[in-house]
């Protein structure tokens, strides 16, 4: 899931978040950590003003090596 890249896109907390949902962090924190339901998913992309595929969609990458070092350069496609 996307619910932490999405939150640091949008420059907000999980506190934030679960404010917004009217929850305490650590409820939804387990929550995050447990199976998510259908329901909390729509809340959580409500509160964050997406859609709730948004915060399952892979964003596409693009992986390049570096000629000199030969480490992998990482570049996200929006």
């Amino acid at each position: 899931m996307r619910i932490k890249e999405i939150l640091k896109e949008k420059g907000m907390t999980q506190q934030e978040l679960a404010d917004k949902m009217g929850k305490s962090r650590q409820a939804l924190d387990r929550q995050l950590k447990g199976k998510l339901l259908v329901d909390t998913a729509q809340d959580i992309a409500d509160a964050l003003g997406v859609s709730i595929t948004e915060l399952f969609e892979k964003r596409p990458e693009a992986v390049l090596k570096c000629p000199h070092c030969g480490k992998e350069i990482h570049i996200k496609i929006e």
